[in-house]
């Protein structure tokens, strides 16, 4: 006969796994709707910097997902990471992380976003939380999809100096992405699509 106090262990480990999957969920829900309305301000291309209540939810973030194992969990917030670091790149781009990143660039390195958010980045010798490289060029591709239409719509208002901007900007991320190798599927196939949005800046400069 099977002790029945198997089945009640197993219970209980799901509802512990369960609870901490509710408590990171509402804390990634958070970040989500802080994230919706932040990207909101950037579609109309205004400098508006990521929000502080945004670094507050990640520190938050930090604080709990790190109590757990760090790939267990990691899907419940990727996507969201991804969408924050996006909106701190197209910021960057547009000029309104000048005092912020130290040498006033229009473009930031992984480890920039990190010091940023202060989170740590590509740990490989920790289970804890971090950005990951995957996470990081996800962001820079949603960049580039963004900026190409930036550029469209640029011409239509009349300003035709930014295209050529995004267009050299596009082209320069084109090259480092193709020195990549990359083996993530999903982020293979999105960046194959880079091309496409260079060919499309170059058409409108």
């Amino acid at each position: 006969m099977i002790n029945s106090s198997i089945f009640e262990s197993l219970q209980s480990k799901i509802d512990e796994e369960s609870k901490i999957r509710d408590e990171i969920q509402d804390i990634v829900q958070e970040l989500s709707k802080r994230g919706r309305a932040v990207q909101a301000l950037l579609s109309r291309a205004h400098s508006t910097p990521p929000s502080q209540t945004q670094r507050e939810d990640i520190a938050k973030l930090v604080t709990v997902a790190s109590k757990h194992p760090f790939y267990k969990y990691n899907h419940l917030w990727s996507k969201e990471l991804q969408n924050l670091v996006f909106s701190i790149e197209f910021c960057s781009w547009l000029g309104g992380m000048k005092g912020v990143v130290s040498d006033n660039t229009t473009f930031m390195t992984i480890e920039d976003v990190g010091k940023f958010l202060a989170v740590p980045v590509n740990l490989k010798d920790q289970d804890a939380f971090h950005l990951t490289i995957e996470e990081y060029l996800h962001a820079l591709i949603s960049l580039v999809e963004e900026l190409s239409r930036l550029a469209v719509n640029s011409v239509t208002l009349g300003d035709y100096t930014r295209p050529l901007q995004i267009h050299t900007f596009i082209s320069d991320l084109h090259a480092g992405f193709q020195l990549l190798n990359l083996k993530n599927d999903s982020l293979r196939k999105r960046s194959d699509g880079i091309k496409y949005n260079v060919r499309t800046t170059q058409a409108k400069t």
